[in-house]
C-alpha cells in the first residue's frame, strides 16, 4: 500500500498563481503542438476524459478538440459536475469502460485532471484489463486532501448539503465510510504493472500540493503550468502526446 501524505507535511499551494492560467490558455494556439505538429497520430484510439472537482466535461473541451485533431477519439466521462461520492463515480466510470470497449473493441486511455486523475487511478486498479494507460494531471494521488484550504472548505460545504439529502453530492461519510472503500483502495494499492501510469505535476500548481502527485507507481513528469492551465498548456500537451504514443506501442505510427 502507498502511504498518504501526512496532514502535518501538507503545504498550502499558492492560489494566486492560478491567475496565470488564462495567459497559458491564450498562448496555446501559437504553439505548433496545438495543431498536432510533431504529434504521433492517434488512428482513432479512444481517450476517456475525466474532469476535475466541481467541473463537468465542458472543462476539458479544449483538450478534446486537440485530441480529435491529433487523430484520437476523445470520449466524455458523462458524470456531470464532479461533486459526487467517489465510490459511485468509479462505479459509473467502470460502466462507461464497458460501453467504450464494446463500441470500439479496444481499451481507452484515461486522462483525468485533479480529482479526475484520482478517479482514473482507482478505476484502473479496479478494471486493469479495460484501461490502456492513465495520465493524471495535477492529481493528489497520494493524498486527496492535499489541496488549498479554499478547495477543502468548498468540499466540506458540498458534503454538508449531501448530508442533508441533496442528491448527487458527496457526503461526510465518503471520507472513511464503506461507500468509498474501493476508491480509497484504488488510490493506495500498487498500480497494475502492465498499465502505464503517468503523473504530471507542477511546482506552480496553486490548487494541489505538487508533492501529493509523486506517486511512486507512476512515471512522474514535471511541467511549468498552473493547476487550471494544465488542460490547455503547450508543454503539458507535449507530455500527453508522448505518453499516449507509448500506451499502444504495437500500433502503426504513421501520419
Amino acid at each position: 500500500m502507498i502511504h498518504a501524505t501526512s496532514p502535518r507535511t501538507r503545504s498550502v499551494p499558492p492560489l494566486w498563481r492560478e491567475g496565470l492560467a488564462a495567459a497559458e490558455r491564450a498562448a496555446l494556439p501559437f504553439d505548433p503542438v496545438a495543431w498536432g505538429i510533431g504529434v504521433r497520430r492517434g488512428h482513432g484510439r479512444p481517450v476517456l476524459l475525466v474532469p476535475p472537482f466541481m467541473a463537468g466535461d465542458e472543462v476539458l473541451a479544449t483538450m478534446a478538440t486537440w485530441l480529435r485533431s491529433c487523430g484520437y477519439r476523445p470520449i466524455a466521462a458523462g458524470l456531470g459536475p464532479n461533486v459526487g461520492c467517489a465510490g459511485a463515480l468509479v462505479d459509473a466510470l467502470a460502466d462507461r469502460l464497458v460501453t467504450i470497449t464494446r463500441a470500439v473493441a479496444q481499451p481507452p486511455a484515461v486522462i483525468g485532471h485533479s480529482r479526475g486523475g484520482c478517479l482514473a487511478r482507482a478505476l484502473a486498479v479496479r478494471c486493469p484489463e479495460r484501461v490502456a494507460g492513465v495520465i493524471a494531471l495535477g492529481s493528489p494521488l497520494l493524498d486527496p486532501f492535499a489541496c488549498h484550504p479554499a478547495v477543502l472548505a468548498t468540499g466540506r460545504a458540498i458534503a454538508a448539503l449531501g448530508d442533508r439529502g441533496v442528491p448527487g453530492l458527496m457526503t461526510s461519510r465518503c471520507v472513511d465510510g464503506a461507500c468509498c472503500e474501493h476508491y480509497r483502495y484504488g488510490l493506495g494499492a500498487v498500480f497494475p504493472a502492465h498499465v502505464p501510469l503517468v503523473s504530471v505535476y507542477s511546482r506552480r500548481d496553486g490548487v494541489v500540493d505538487w508533492r501529493s502527485a509523486l506517486d511512486p507507481c507512476a512515471e512522474q513528469i514535471e511541467v511549468a503550468a498552473t493547476h487550471n492551465g494544465m488542460t490547455a498548456e503547450a508543454r503539458t500537451y507535449r507530455v500527453i502526446a508522448r505518453a499516449l504514443s507509448g500506451f499502444w506501442p504495437d500500433e502503426p505510427d504513421g501520419p
